[in-house]
């Protein structure tokens, strides 16, 4: 197993709630709307976080524009920019309700009944298929989170390794694939975002391969995998702490740099010389089972 090392420290410098992916920023969804990691200090309201997440999944399109414009109004500098992308979330809203609610039904006029039916099972299916899909990607076991300090001294090297580390894939054949916008490659999506996406299966290979060369974590897993993992954590840290075996170090949904202190040893069992940060995390979760 490795000594703790700047990758490492990128991997895990997570001690707020605010996620942070892709490009400079992929503000993406999850810290303050639920608690998805131990570091993220327990709630009361956290209780409730089974039922919001049902609620999200039904919501989802909405839910990220909730998550988007809370990220603009913490960088606004005013109150009264921050108001104007209140109102501006509203009034689309309020658009998109009217479109699909009123007026594309009133055009089928004595078939509305069937127009609105239709209207709420498509919009439905696709978040669902979208909370899902974009879940899947950053929330299972293995996807790490970080804060907005880490880009303050961040090299470009360690730019890559923090989008490799933040995100998970999960296996498709190519069907699933183009169903997912090829977001299945959710790594290959933050290291690359401005790629086509009908590319990420050909970068994935390579991908794979320098994590493997540089004993790097590379997390995959089957969709129905990836997404019980993530239940399992949505559900498990509506609980309190107290309530929990594992500790924040130690837990499966989560990781920390201090699981590498005092008493770690340098040299992995299986690899017989001085390891990466994959080897480390496998000989310390055996060091835990035992």
């Amino acid at each position: 197993m490795v000594a703790v090392s700047s990758q490492w420290r990128y991997s895990h410098n997570y001690r707020h709630h605010v996620f942070s992916n892709v490009l400079g920023m992929d503000d993406d969804l999850g810290f303050g709307v639920m608690r998805v990691t131990r570091d993220q200090p327990w709630r009361p309201q956290y209780l409730l976080q089974p039922l919001q997440n049902l609620l999200l999944a039904a919501t989802f399109e909405w839910g990220i524009a909730v998550h988007d414009v809370d990220l603009e109004r913490t960088r606004a500098a005013t109150a009264a920019e921050k108001a104007t992308q209140a109102r501006a979330l509203v009034g689309k809203i309020a658009r998109q309700t009217v479109k699909d609610y009123v007026i594309f039904p009133a055009l089928s006029r004595s078939r509305w009944r069937r127009t609105l039916v239709a209207t709420v099972a498509a919009n439905l299916l696709r978040n669902l298929w979208a909370y899902v899909v974009i879940f899947c990607g950053h929330f299972p076991d293995g996807a790490e989170k970080f804060t907005a300090d880490v880009l303050e001294h961040e090299s470009r090297a360690e730019w890559y390794l923090r989008q490799m580390l933040g995100a998970a894939n999960f296996k498709a054949g190519p069907l699933l694939a183009f169903s997912s916008g090829n977001l299945c490659y959710q790594i290959e999506h933050h290291l690359f975002p401005d790629l086509p996406s009908n590319r990420y299966a050909q970068i994935a290979v390579r991908v794979r391969a320098l994590c493997d060369k540089y004993d790097l974590p590379y997390t995959t897993g089957s969709l129905v995998h990836q997404y019980l993992l993530t239940l399992r954590t949505i559900h498990k840290l509506a609980l309190p702490d107290r309530f929990l075996a594992a500790t924040c170090d130690d837990a499966p949904e989560t990781a920390s740099e201090r699981k590498f202190g005092t008493g770690a040893r340098l040299v992995g069992p299986t690899v017989g010389r001085r390891g990466g940060l994959r080897t480390a995390l496998q000989d310390r979760a055996r060091q835990h089972r035992r």
